[in-house]
């Protein structure tokens, strides 16, 4: 009955331009959190991955939904692009632990080839000006599962290994998010980014 109003609701929310978020230039906030990489847990420490390199950090609403594992599918499959340009990247939302690791170890998904962090309490998400919606009660992920929580606006940072936001990409779809961070890093390591 309410499903189609719920979904437009939700589309809408995760379509978000990114219009408040940090911009290029900017230090990228230093965050530590619980993450999951092909279903096994770990503190992830952005200080620690900025140390072998760039960073892509790439804020997402929930995994489970539709975009949302889109991007997550499109990310593992050019991952080794991704290693070969010397970048990693974090997936950020605010989904539990225990959601994460099967997100991150779906084959149709993460693959277990990126890591997902949780970041549950939005703090991350607000430390980097994501802007946060809260989505209508009730409202179910492909699993069926009730998400519960708030969803970070589609945005993806590339950080450089010296901390500083290279580039902000957002209000664009999932699969072209991905393709504009591959490209970033790409030049970054070219030395014609930045």
């Amino acid at each position: 009955m309410k499903r189609p109003l719920l979904t437009a609701l939700f589309g809408a929310v995760v379509a978000l331009p990114a219009f408040a978020a940090l911009a290029p230039g900017a230090s990228a906030p230093s965050f530590t959190a619980q993450a999951s990489l092909a279903g096994k847990e770990f503190t992830y420490s952005l200080k620690d991955a900025l140390k072998k390199g760039p960073v892509v950090v790439y804020f997402y609403p929930s995994a489970f939904t539709g975009g949302c594992n889109i991007q997550a599918h499109t990310f593992a499959e050019d991952m080794d692009k991704f290693k070969a340009a010397g970048a990693s990247v974090i997936g950020v939302s605010e989904d539990k632990i225990a959601t994460l690791n099967q997100f991150s170890a779906d084959p149709q998904y993460c693959a277990g080839k990126l890591p997902v962090a949780s970041d549950a309490s939005g703090a991350i998400a607000k430390s980097f000006e994501i802007k946060v919606a809260q989505g209508p009660p009730g409202l179910k992920n492909t699993r069926g599962d009730e998400i519960g929580h708030g969803f970070a606006e589609r945005t993806t940072f590339v950080v450089t290994s010296d901390g500083k936001i290279v580039a902000t990409i957002g209000g664009m779809a999932p699969a072209d998010n991905v393709n504009k961070s591959l490209e970033t890093v790409q030049q970054l390591k070219s030395g014609k980014a930045g």
